[in-house]
């Protein structure tokens, strides 16, 4: 009977033919030669019983080393047992564990701590938007007393956000809280000689403003005088600010003059508002 030389049976994964030579794989061909070396190579009959004997089982000299079962671990004190392994091998795993744990533990209590406090940060302010007011008059404004309070009135509006003039036209309101600067120019004329003092002042409210104002004295007849400031307010939704004033005599007044090339139109007064919320709005 012919000694068996079994190789592995090909995986039928392996294409019999080699995709690049279109002959017979490697593996299909060792496949065949050890079932023709098998058989006697040609030159002896085997039978259907030898076709089917098994590898023999391996001995210790295939390993080169003493195989130990799990009974002579048992009896042997000196050669740590099974479980003492396991044991150890157990403890290797969980200190990887807490290796890879930590660090993520580690960060997701510090991404804890950073949320809280965006939580407890106060919202954003919110800013208001600015607001802004810019008035004229082309009229010409006299007194019609002398030594008495006067509003000066408005006739025209250039800009106007959140500032606006109000009824009489004297009246500028405000439709937002904030600190509010009103700078303001005028021209005084006198139409006849002699010495007058004219005054300027603010009202809040329809009250006088106190140490708000201003003197101005003017002498000679056709005399012009320009004159500007600015004062700073406090003011709610709501509030508005007149501009007063007061003359000595009945021929001082507020000039306006039309435009005349090369020059534009001279108003009798300008007033400018703004605050200073600054926004984004």
């Amino acid at each position: 009977m012919a000694t068996a030389q079994l190789t592995n049976i090909t995986p039928p994964r392996v294409p019999l033919l080699d995709p690049k030579t279109g002959l017979v794989s490697r593996e299909w061909y060792r496949f065949f030669l050890s079932l023709f070396v098998l058989t006697g190579s040609g030159q002896n009959t085997a039978s259907l019983t030898d076709l089917q004997v098994g590898p023999p089982m391996p001995t210790q000299e295939d390993f080169g080393e003493i195989v130990i079962s799990i009974d002579s671990l048992k009896t042997q004190p000196s050669q740590e047992s099974a479980l003492d392994q396991i044991a150890e091998l157990q403890k290797q795993i969980d200190g990887l564990k807490k290796q890879i744990e930590c660090p993520c533990t580690e960060l997701t209590a510090e991404l804890q701590k950073q949320i809280e406090g965006l939580q407890m940060t106060p919202a954003p302010r919110e800013f208001e938007r600015s607001r802004y007011g810019s008035f004229y008059d082309t009229t010409t404004q006299t007194a019609t007393t002398i030594n008495t309070a006067q509003a000066i009135t408005f006739n025209t509006t250039d800009l106007s956000r959140g500032v606006y003039l109000g009824t009489p036209t004297s009246r500028v309101y405000v439709d937002t809280p904030g600190i509010y600067n009103f700078d303001t120019s005028f021209q005084l004329d006198k139409t006849s000689g002699g010495i007058a003092e004219f005054y300027f002042w603010f009202r809040l409210n329809g009250t006088d403003v106190p140490d708000s104002a201003s003197q101005i004295r003017i002498q000679g007849n056709d005399a012009e005088i320009f004159s500007s400031l600015n004062y700073f307010f406090d003011l709610n939704a709501g509030d508005y600010i007149e501009l007063m004033f007061s003359t000595s005599s009945l021929s001082v007044e507020l000039l306006s003059v039309p435009a005349a090339a090369p020059v534009p139109g001279i108003p009798s007064i300008i007033l400018t508002v703004s605050n200073n919320i600054g926004g984004i709005q």
